[in-house]
């Protein structure tokens, strides 16, 4: 069981028939899914790199000011080192914006991806001229079942290549029970999981902290899962509506209208 963050480890979105991104180190090399995803369509999607030009993890565009993402994001490349890019919706073009970090807040509760708390606001140098997503404030907005989206850079397979596009590949929300039968540490206070019994669409290294919406309401941040699309196994996210209010307060936003719900 992993993070999504790329080992520079965190995912890629799979599915069974196109091609897109995938969460850990199990998954199968033929794992392929999704499809390339727009900026147009969601100009929240952001990318982190380190001070080398790498990509890392993803996040999502929360303020003019701020972006969240996953609290593991930040374990092994520290806040100072990270540079946001926005608006770059292929990492092999110019364009965009590439902002320096300049505050990053991690839950104060986070210890592993497995205990929860995995999120964290990095503010950021400057405002981000796009589009930012609405939060969700409801847990009972968005039961199982309920189609989502997940979108990042990760890899297009476990170990393999990295995406050089954003990419998106639809996965439903899954019972608690399902969730708890695929991980025993599942907590749905903090986390729901994502993906079909039969495994094939899911996030993977390099997605960690990219967005889950539906819509363009946030309702999860990629988290963690066992392998990549494996059956009985959805991808394990962050639950919004649990970690709203601190979001929004790290995010300048207490009291705005981008909470959702």
């Amino acid at each position: 069981m992993s993070s999504r963050f790329a080992p520079l480890a965190a995912g890629v979105l799979a599915t069974a028939v196109l091609t897109a991104f995938c969460p850990s180190a199990s998954a199968q090399p033929e794992i392929a899914g999704g499809a390339r995803a727009s900026l147009a369509a969601h100009p929240y999607a952001v990318y982190l790199i380190d001070n080398q030009g790498t990509q890392y993890c993803g996040g999502v565009i929360v303020s003019p000011t701020a972006v969240a993402t996953a609290a593991h994001c930040l374990a092994d490349v520290p806040a100072s080192e990270t540079r946001v890019v926005a608006g770059r919706e292929d990492k092999r073009e110019p364009g965009g914006v590439v902002l320096g970090v300049t505050q990053g807040w991690r839950h104060p509760d986070f210890r592993t991806v497995q205990e929860g708390s995995d999120v964290a606001v990095l503010t950021v140098r400057g405002r981000l001229p796009y589009s930012p997503v609405d939060l969700a404030r409801d847990p009972a907005e968005h039961p199982a079942g309920t189609q989502a989206t997940v979108l990042g850079w990760g890899r297009l397979a476990s170990g393999g290549e990295r995406s050089n596009s954003l990419r998106s590949v639809g996965v439903p929300v899954a019972e608690n029970a399902t969730c708890h039968e695929g991980y025993s540490d599942f907590n749905p206070a903090s986390m729901l999981c994502a993906g079909y019994p039969e495994g094939g669409a899911d996030a993977c290294q390099g997605d960690s902290g990219g967005p889950l919406v539906v819509g363009d309401t946030l309702i999860g941040l990629v988290s963690y899962g066992d392998g990549c699309g494996k059956p009985g196994k959805p991808g394990v996210y962050t639950r919004v509506t649990a970690f709203a209010d601190d979001i929004a307060a790290h995010a300048g936003l207490s009291g705005s209208s981008r909470l959702s719900g």
